[in-house]
């Protein structure tokens, strides 16, 4: 019965898509990056890929996320073994946009949909030696077609939860998918327990490869000219992949605290929305006003760049790819998606830098934002007055922001490796030849 209903399920999913692509900006995205796929695809892969003269490795993410928590093990899988040919999928418009470009990559697409016909043909232009999936995005025939052809699938950074169907009493369809992966790789010894009491046995409790890519990240900082003159002496908050109801926590703070910078991160990026979030913060300037000002200072050869932040004390950030560094500005950080269905958003970009994190109560099934808050990095609000309180505490307290700081880096250095974990089961079982 779960494989008719999902099976109906991924017929129907895509006709929703296309009705909601009618006012959706994004569903129409993933409507038209599907259109003549496979042609797409076969136009870009050369005719030995479906041979056995070309070793391929395909790692498949659902979005923008996923992809920056598999990126560190490619890269290193990459650099061990250069003669790999690398190709990425993408379920999510907003990871196939950002990375279609990746040039770690020499194909990037989005996933066909999830059906017999197109599991047997994607998986025989591609001819995968080995398959990456990261942390979740089940599909049934995709993962029961390399499960036939023998092809090793690992799992990374998985992460589950017992309100999952994998552990309901109709859970035997996931189950199945589950057995298709040669090894999961594990965030949590929770997960690792719950696939236990299913009696499977080939896991590892790796942690998460996200720690090793903030890190990374981190390290080779660089940094944003205009983003250090706008912050300028003084004191800064971040706020990071904003939705509205996290905006209306901080509107009032930003209103009446002018001495202190904040820059907003959005979430989405519309243009829709920008103007929404412009009008919100009254004092306020866009990333990309910044940039025209300062390019007709330069234009003009003027002393100083033009422009009144005196009374601009809210730099919205209208583009994407800055927010992993932004983060290094702040004296507080706020992350957004804890006051929606979403999910909290990555705190670790946030922490990495040694900043204290501040995010809304919704967090249920981010257990990295728990252990945060337990060693004290984090700080979870349930309101606007909750969240003034405790930015005025830190701010007027200097031991106890540094003490903070100090165990949210701590946090997740103390966390790192999960690559290498990864890396070193992959040349012990010889899933990859030099």
């Amino acid at each position: 019965m779960s494989r008719i209903l999902y099976h109906i399920f991924i017929r129907l999913y895509p006709l929703a898509i296309q009705f909601a692509g009618i006012w959706n900006e994004k569903a129409n995205m993933w409507i038209k990056g599907r259109k003549d796929l496979f042609e797409k695809i076969k136009k870009s892969l050369p005719a030995e890929y479906s041979s056995s003269t070309t070793e391929t490795i395909w790692m498949h993410c659902a979005s923008l996320g996923e992809f920056e928590q598999g990126r560190p093990l490619l890269e290193q899988i990459k650099k061990d073994f250069p003669h790999y040919k690398i190709v990425i999928t993408f379920f999510s418009p907003s990871g196939y946009e950002v990375q279609k470009n990746y040039a770690g990559a020499d194909h990037v697409f989005y996933l066909p949909a999830d059906t017999a016909e197109n599991a047997k043909r994607f998986i025989g232009l591609i001819n995968p030696t080995l398959v990456l999936w990261i942390k979740y995005e089940f599909w049934f025939y995709y993962l029961h077609t390399l499960k036939e052809k023998q092809i090793p699938v690992l799992l990374i950074s998985g992460a589950f939860r017992d309100d999952q169907p994998f552990f309901k009493w109709y859970g035997n369809f996931w189950k199945e998918m589950l057995s298709s992966f040669k090894h999961i790789f594990l965030q949590n010894r929770q997960s690792q327990i719950l696939l236990e009491n299913l009696h499977f046995k080939n896991t590892t409790l790796s942690g998460d490869t996200r720690f090793d890519r903030v890190i990374a990240i981190a390290e080779n900082f660089e940094e944003v000219a205009l983003i250090k003159e706008f912050c300028a002496g003084s004191k800064v908050v971040v706020a990071g992949s904003t939705w509205e109801d996290d905006e209306a926590e901080l509107v009032h703070f930003a209103k009446t605290n002018k001495h202190i910078k904040f820059i907003i991160a959005p979430h989405e990026v519309d243009k829709e929305n920008m103007v929404d979030v412009k009008k919100s913060f009254p004092n306020s300037i866009f990333f990309s006003e910044l940039i025209k000002y300062n390019q007709q200072s330069e234009n003009h050869k003027l002393s100083t760049v033009n422009y009144p932040l005196s009374t601009d004390n809210c730099l919205i950030i209208d583009s994407i790819g800055l927010l992993s560094r932004l983060y290094k500005y702040a004296d507080i950080t706020y992350v957004g998606g804890g006051f929606g269905d979403d999910g909290l958003h990555n705190i670790l970009e946030a922490a990495v830098y040694g900043k204290p994190v501040v995010f809304g109560p919704e967090i249920e099934r981010n257990f990295e934002a728990e252990e945060l808050i337990e060693c004290c990095g984090g700080i979870t609000i349930e309101n606007a007055l909750e969240l003034e309180k405790i930015l005025n505490e830190l701010f007027n307290n200097e031991t106890e922001l540094i003490r903070r700081s100090e165990a949210a880096k701590n946090y997740v250095y103390s966390n790192a490796g999960a690559t290498e974990i990864i890396m070193n089961y992959i040349q012990e079982n010889r899933l990859l030849t030099n």
